[in-house]
């Protein structure tokens, strides 16, 4: 099958930008993106492509070329599904907060309304390409319900998971280390298979593009996010050693980074991750091994959400001892609210856990991210249900100017590592703080002489 108009529905932070690379580099197949959210697909299509709802390095680019010619935005979705001979469904799956599962297991409701939708508008033979991040599976249970229907519509279901990194999306999207492609090992399924293979070989090397048997697929996407996430909770572990033998985690990780086995990627100390899948898919494959009476496994994942839960508390634990154990009614300081740089996400990122710890011990926090709004971080405080929202409206405060944000504050938290961080006239900021003037770098991100020397407190992670 030679594919010519695609459909995805979800325009959130992996629908949007894949299917805008996939418009630019495929100039004669017809992409549309389909979202119920009125509100995402009118920022999508803005007349300012600065104001498009997802912030990525060039995404807005690669977007501007290609909207109106052969990438389009709208909330039409039977329309859309009905056109299209692939689908990708790109819906969130977050982790369940109800019922059987519920903290582990992967919430699937969006998944099984795109099920019935597609169902009930299809026409003619359809692809449908499972793009969300799901538990090993899920294929079959979409299989179940199109199958089903009883119309005469024939479906392959695909499993091509993303392994996009937030802040380098547009980049891992033009360049990937490869492309995962898993479907049935039928000729049919294969056939399917080799119709998106040809999508990606527009760009991708075919030597990139990798087929497997559907469930491998699925299993991959889990286990790829829980190994990096394993990485990150066993250098923190460290981190916290390193503090109290007086060695230096950085020197520590750059020293068994060298090792070829190893690899130096991921053994970055901070205070936590965060992101929309590393806590999620660790969930999914801990639940998923429970489910197997494979408790020992199930035990072992689990431990790395354990260590990140504690390096997060042990985080804000620290800011309150140092500032003489108490907070109360101290500016503190965040710059950084984003998960990670570069990006407007601020999934499970460890600022909503530290302001939430220091809000308890009625902090006053002032804070700055170049990319994040009062009203998400509000949301993102809300969404926790730890407190009334306002009390959370009262205890945080977002600024548009660092150095306003940083004034009169008893001390700085760094809790995402921001480059233009970096650039700031720390010794102005230093001068207009209360002294004495701390500064807590939870990514290690600012040169610890140079602040010493200018005369703040300064403590970062694992040193």
């Amino acid at each position: 099958m030679k594919i010519t108009n695609i459909c995805c529905i979800g325009a959130g932070y992996v629908g949007g930008p894949t299917m805008a690379v996939i418009a630019e580099k495929c100039p004669h197949i017809k992409v549309t993106v389909v979202d119920l959210n009125e509100a995402r697909i009118a920022a999508w299509n803005d007349d300012d492509i600065n104001n498009i709802p997802i912030y990525e390095p060039g995404l807005n680019e690669i977007v501007g070329k290609a909207r109106g010619k052969n990438l389009f935005f709208s909330t039409n979705v039977d329309k859309a599904i009905d056109e299209a001979e692939l689908i990708f469904i790109s819906v969130n799956t977050p982790t369940k907060t109800y019922g059987t599962g519920k903290g582990m297991a992967a919430d699937l409701k969006h998944i099984e309304l795109c099920a019935r939708q597609i169902a009930k508008v299809a026409k003619n033979d359809k692809i449908i390409v499972e793009k969300s991040t799901l538990p090993v599976r899920t294929a079959e249970a979409l299989k179940s319900i199109l199958d089903n229907t009883g119309n005469g519509v024939k479906f392959q279901i695909l499993s091509n998971p993303e392994f996009l990194a937030e802040g380098t999306a547009v980049q891992d999207l033009l360049s990937p280390d490869r492309v995962l492609i898993g479907g049935e090992t039928t000729p049919e399924g294969q056939n399917a298979i080799e119709a998106l293979v040809d999508v990606y070989a527009n760009w991708v090397p075919r030597e990139r593009i990798l087929k497997t048997n559907v469930w491998s697929s699925e299993l991959s996407k889990l286990t790829a996010n829980a190994f990096l996430a394993q990485r990150v909770s066993s250098i923190n572990a460290i981190s916290e050693l390193c503090e109290k033998t007086e060695a230096n985690v950085n020197e520590v990780a750059k020293a068994i980074g060298m090792d070829s086995r190893i690899g130096s990627k991921f053994l970055k100390a901070s205070v936590g991750f965060g992101g929309s899948c590393f806590q999620k898919d660790i969930l999914n494959l801990v639940y998923i091994s429970k489910a197997f009476g494979l408790n020992e496994v199930a035990d072992y994942w689990e431990q790395v959400i354990i260590m990140n839960d504690h390096q997060k508390r042990r985080f804000s634990k620290n800011i309150v001892q140092t500032l003489y154990n108490t907070v109360s009614g101290k500016k503190i300081t965040f710059l950084g609210w984003a998960f990670k740089k570069d990006t407007n996400d601020t999934r499970e990122s460890a600022a909503i856990y530290v302001a939430d710890d220091l809000i308890n011990e009625q902090a006053r926090i002032a804070l700055f991210d170049p990319k994040v709004e009062q009203k998400q971080v509000l949301s993102d405080l809300n969404y926790l249900d730890t407190r009334q929202p306002e009390e959370n409206a009262n205890s945080i405060t977002t600024f548009q100017n660092p150095y306003e944000a940083c004034a009169d504050a008893h001390a700085i938290a760094i809790l995402t590592e921001w480059d233009e961080f970096k650039t700031y006239d720390w010794q102005k900021i230093y001068d207009s703080m209360l002294k004495p003037a701390f500064v807590f770098d939870g990514r290690n991100l600012l040169d610890a002489e140079k602040m010493r020397a200018i005369g703040f407190v300064y403590q970062s992670i694992g040193s």
